[in-house]
């Protein structure tokens, strides 16, 4: 299995700003990389460059076409890093936003009388948008039961519920909550067998940091992600949507091009972090690889990335010499269970006896940052079939180390004691 040497590692980790300290607490361990992942550092410099920039696109001057150049590089970026051929890239406010605005789209432009068709392991930015979209465009909202042990959703699963009449799906590619990533070729495949003209859209907002993503595999029609979740920074989103659902009838100014989707000048230094964030990833996986495309380069950060964390969660779940793992402490209970391929850097557990708020303030207290989930609005589908009030959520990314996890193993056994 490729990993990081210790020597990649620290180069890693010497590319991201507060990877050992947070500004206002001090030292600390970052296992929060699911409520938004470390910045790095060409990060921060870019969108200190282009926040004092005062021109904006569409002028005939040359700061204003400097900006238009820097925006279809980043589109041209993200369409070899996530391998989309066709269709278009573009940005919003944030995930959510999109999220909605894709839904709504595709729901107001289908036939009335169809099935919205999603799942319970999603985010309430898909089965929100959905149960407000599929009301107002005259459709039914349909959710498949997710698996509670396993804490995902199947290709099978969803063949059981697609018909004819499916005229949207959304699809949840990773849960910020179990930490398992779903099969988006499997079950688009399935999708399209019985309603080839369905409008699939998938949320890859906790996925994307995790692993390579390949559009043109999936056979879909949109597919979101949160760049503050991808090294990138907050207040902005970025989609991108097939030719199909580019045409479909959406919000745009009288008389303007009928493909655009942004709405309103956009910020040019949010695209020029994108390439910051592609670089990143191509300078990771010449480490991997030999070839000289850069989608070959993205592919083998993703597969390196993967088994590095792989060796992490197992490490977090199993152990570390004589330090046991997660498996072999008392009272503590793995969400998604133990030895489940489909984990993506991200192990969620309950304690028996011991509330979750509790344990979160203690490792905190240790400087180690996880984050408390609620069965509430955003964790309820997961939590409550499995009967509990809240969970840790302990999210991994591939610049933590395991000298990080077991400090974070140490610090749960004394607590369970």
């Amino acid at each position: 299995m490729i990993h990081f040497s210790n020597e990649i590692l620290t180069d890693i980790r010497n590319r991201f700003v507060h990877i050992n300290e947070c500004p206002i607490q001090g030292k600390r361990v970052f296992f929060e990389n699911a409520g938004g992942a470390l910045t790095l550092k060409s990060v921060v410099e870019c969108s200190k460059k282009y926040a004092a920039i005062p021109d904006n696109q569409g002028r005939d001057n040359p700061g204003s076409h400097e900006l238009v150049k820097v925006i279809n590089n980043a589109k041209d970026d993200m369409r070899s890093f996530m391998n989309a051929s066709e269709g278009q890239f573009f940005v919003g406010e944030s995930g959510t936003e999109l999220l909605f605005r894709l839904i709504m789209n595709a729901c107001l432009g289908t036939d009335n009388d169809g099935i919205v068709l999603g799942s319970t392991v999603e985010h309430p930015a898909t089965r929100s948008a959905c149960s407000r979209w599929s009301k107002i465009s005259g459709k039914k909202h349909v959710l498949i039961p997710h698996n509670d042990d396993k804490g995902l959703v199947c290709a099978k699963q969803y063949s059981k519920y697609i018909t004819k009449d499916t005229k949207v799906a959304t699809i949840l590619h990773t849960s910020p909550v179990t930490g398992m990533g779903m099969n988006i070729k499997e079950i688009a495949k399935e999708i399209r067998l019985v309603s080839p003209d369905c409008f699939i859209i998938v949320d890859g907002i906790q996925h994307a940091a995790h692993g390579q993503i390949d559009i043109d595999s999936y056979d879909i029609d949109g597919y979101v992600i949160s760049p503050y979740k991808m090294f990138s920074r907050h207040g902005y989103g970025l989609a991108w949507i097939s030719k199909r659902l580019t045409h479909l009838p959406h919000d745009t100014l009288v008389d303007g091009p009928n493909e655009t989707w942004e709405l309103g000048t956009r910020d040019t230094g949010a695209y020029a972090t994108l390439s910051e964030v592609v670089s990143y990833f191509n300078w990771l996986g010449s480490h991997f690889t030999d070839s000289k495309v850069k989608r070959d380069k993205f592919v083998a950060a993703g597969k390196a990335i993967k088994n590095h964390e792989k060796i992490l969660t197992d490490t977090m779940i199993f152990g570390n010499g004589n330090i046991p793992g997660l498996s072999q402490i008392d009272n503590v209970n793995i969400i998604g269970g133990l030895n489940n391929p489909a984990r993506e850097g991200l192990v969620s557990i309950y304690i028996d006896g011991i509330p979750s708020q509790e344990v979160v303030k203690k490792l905190n207290d240790q400087g180690i940052r996880t984050h408390l989930r609620k069965a509430d609005h955003y964790s309820g589908n997961i939590l409550n079939p499995l009967k509990q009030d809240s969970c840790i959520r302990v999210s991994l990314c591939h610049y933590n180390s395991i000298e990080e996890v077991s400090q974070f193993l140490l610090a749960i056994k004394e607590i369970c004691n």
